[in-house]
């Protein structure tokens, strides 16, 4: 004799990989260019983007396809007063300087979320935050920091310098892999639920005597540049911006027709 037992209402366990992903692709991205702007204010407002965008993905679950809400995409630039930022996998030994010496260099001192090790911002320095949806893109951290590095090589490109991965680095560099070796953009990231925040910073008329109060990513016997190093004069960093900017709309939006400046 068969005993039978009816089950109702059972939640089923669901793996990640077959987890709803965004139904609306939305490629776009916003950008928004803040100035010379306070390091704990930025990464508030990052903050506030970040969380937005998972929030309208967390609500993108319990919906209906037809009811999806497409997840925004934000690119926030800025200069920063002189500021020191530690990362999650960083060493507290890398900062070489005491509370009074960064007073008297009117510096300030942030252990952050991203990861990677300690770095400098500052005036002349182009940070680059990218609030990206990467389902929107391709999920896969390690493209989104190499298509990252690609929009910094293009750019590079046109001052005529050769930017260059360095293999088991972050960023970009000039000359690798030589005595000469030296980096000129940092990078460091922190996703959840693959939306990014932090990103780059590419020195363009960057102070880099500020380096040498630090370990510059934890690296203790490579040099930094900066464009201005390079070129031998001062850049105009807005135009700098302007192509970083042309670069991620023709490496994440597939937008070729942008005329180039």
């Amino acid at each position: 004799m068969w005993n039978f037992l009816l089950v109702t209402n059972v939640k089923y366990w669901k793996p990640k990989c077959l987890e709803k992903v965004n139904i609306i692709l939305n490629k776009n991205i916003e950008f928004e260019s803040l100035g010379l702007k306070d390091y704990q204010e930025a990464w508030d407002y990052q903050t506030e983007l970040f969380e937005k965008t998972i929030g309208v993905k967390l609500q993108n679950r319990n919906k209906s396809d037809e009811e999806q809400v497409k997840t925004p995409n934000y690119i926030l630039f800025c200069q920063h007063p002189h500021v020191y930022t530690l990362g999650k996998s960083g060493k507290q030994e890398n900062l070489l300087i005491k509370d009074e010496e960064l007073k008297e260099k009117e510096a300030s001192f942030y252990k952050i979320n991203r990861g990677g090790d300690i770095t400098y911002h500052g005036p002349g320095q182009l940070v680059g935050y990218p609030i990206l949806d990467l389902e929107n893109f391709y999920t896969d951290i390690h493209k989104y920091l190499r298509m990252m590095e690609d929009v910094i090589i293009h750019v590079l490109a046109e001052f005529g310098l050769k930017g260059d991965r360095f293999d088991g680095f972050t960023g970009v560099w000039l000359d690798p892999k030589t005595p000469k070796a030296r980096k000129i953009c940092a990078m460091g990231v922190k996703t959840s639920r693959w939306v990014t925040m932090h990103g780059f910073a590419l020195n363009v008329n960057t102070d880099l005597s500020y380096f040498s109060n630090i370990v510059p990513c934890g690296i203790d016997d490579k040099a930094v540049t900066s464009l201005e190093m390079e070129l031998g004069g001062k850049v105009d960093i807005k135009h700098v911006e302007e192509r970083v900017k042309y670069y991620f709309l023709k490496l994440f939006e597939g937008v070729e027709d942008i005329p180039i400046n």
